[in-house]
């Protein structure tokens, strides 16, 4: 059993009941055995086993009183993975599915992801299995303020820096923020997706989006010579980063044609209408299916996962992980898809990107597609310590200048350890290296 076995075997049994952990650590380190392989001074400094164990992992109760006066009790998780490059960045999830494995996994890919990004942050990633959907704002309120109360202890500008996830806006971000600077009396860079009033930055709603479609570009452009012009879109999700994915598509000339939510999805085959889905999801909350009422055209399917079975040349998963499996895949392929890239984390199953590579379709994974988040994040970062404000031009034009490179270095990974086209390994192998290099550097901590 080599290395990179071993430590995937070891991780497993100590590590029993976290399926989704375990997907994103064996996608990883078996796409950097070529690496690990050519260097032994890694296994001889116990790279690997440090690398897939959080330098700390909090969990703590979360409890709160509704408006009814009842108490309730949640769950709350910050996994601090990896500070070898930077204090820890990654976003804050509440979702009922969150759990120790799901927060775990995305901690682990943060890991990489930040890397990519080339600023100086590491990974991290934490959230509660508290559900917003349905909460006044004053519970919500309540919640966060109780979450905050432990998480700030673990907190700090050059510690660790969260930001939102699914579940997490400028609402609650603000609420937590609030909570922590009465805490600490300080006001300080320690939450990013902050609102503009109170030290955010502008293009942070857009970011993940723009970013997914600005890595598509270039992928594009570098493999295909084509571009987004006059391509049909199919994003799966209709939150921040689907929102403005399409937004973005759109501007670049491409017509999406379907979008949907947890429930079903729509098909307008004239274009989605975007203000009908902002209106639908960003003010009045509530499903897609009721885009079918303004865009009478327009169909609506129940059933989300159906949305793979629209013709399309370009598709951008944005909803949430495992959402698109291999029959999926095999039916983009037979209808002709050109381009996946991954604007939620970990969306594509193992078995559907092995569809992808086979068949030729370029592949953007989530840690490389999707750091546009991340990368604003840190830019945030930046403009909270120079106590300045950047415009919107020079925050996207930062952003595109982020993913450019991002897709420019695992092309260049990929093709140097013989894998071209691969940018599952690419990513991995680009990621990795910064953080290897780090690691090695300051000894065994």
């Amino acid at each position: 059993m080599d290395y990179v076995e071993r430590v995937l075997q070891e991780l497993k049994e100590k590590n029993p009941a976290q399926p989704e952990f375990h997907q994103a650590a064996t996608e990883v380190l078996m796409s950097l055995k070529a690496v690990i392989d050519a260097n032994p001074a890694y296994e001889k400094a116990g790279l690997l086993e440090r690398l897939v164990e959080p330098e700390r992992a909090v969990m703590f109760r979360v409890p709160w009183v509704d408006d009814q006066g009842k108490v309730h009790v949640n769950k709350g998780y910050r996994v601090q993975f990896n500070s070898a490059i930077g204090p820890y960045k990654g976003g804050l999830r509440f979702h009922p599915s969150v759990n120790l494995s799901i927060i775990k996994f995305l901690g682990f890919e943060q890991i990489f992801k930040n890397s990519l990004t080339s600023l100086p942050i590491g990974g991290g990633k934490g959230g509660s299995d508290f559900d917003p959907k349905g909460k006044s704002d004053g519970e919500i309120m309540r919640f966060c303020q109780s979450f905050m109360t432990e998480l700030y202890r673990h907190m700090g500008s050059d510690t660790d820096v969260p930001a939102g996830d699914i579940g997490v806006g400028g609402r609650e971000i603000g609420y937590l923020f609030g909570q922590y600077k009465r805490i600490r009396n300080e006001h300080t860079g320690v939450l990013t997706g902050r609102g503009l009033a109170y030290g955010g930055s502008l293009v942070r709603t857009e970011a993940t989006g723009y970013g997914l479609v600005y890595i598509s570009q270039e992928a594009l452009n570098c493999k295909k010579q084509d571009s987004f012009l006059g391509k049909k879109v199919v994003i799966s999700g209709s939150g921040n980063v689907a929102i403005y994915a399409c937004q973005k598509a759109q501007q670049l000339g491409a017509k999406v044609i379907a979008m949907s939510d947890s429930n079903g999805y729509v098909y307008d085959a004239d274009g989605i209408k975007l203000d009908i889905i902002k209106d639908i999801k960003e003010v009045r909350r509530a499903r897609i299916s009721e885009y079918v009422k303004k865009a009478p055209t327009a169909k609506y399917f129940e059933g989300h996962k159906n949305i793979w079975s629209v013709k399309c040349d370009i598709a951008l998963p944005c909803a949430t992980q495992n959402e698109l499996d291999a029959e999926a895949a095999k039916l983009l392929v037979k209808n002709g898809v050109m381009l996946v890239g991954e604007g939620a984390n970990m969306p594509t199953t193992l078995e559907a990107t092995q569809v992808f590579l086979d068949n030729k379709v370029i592949f953007l994974p989530g840690k490389a597609a999707n750091a546009g988040g991340v990368a604003t994040s840190a830019l945030e970062m930046a403009q909270s310590s120079s106590r300045i404000f950047w415009s919107f031009e020079r925050v996207d034009s930062e952003l595109q200048n982020i993913m450019v490179n991002i897709f420019r270095n695992i092309d260049s990974a990929s093709q140097k350890y013989g894998f071209d086209g691969n940018y599952v390994v690419g990513a991995n192998i680009a990621g990795f290296l910064k953080v290897a290099d780090a690691m090695m550097a300051q000894g065994i901590v």
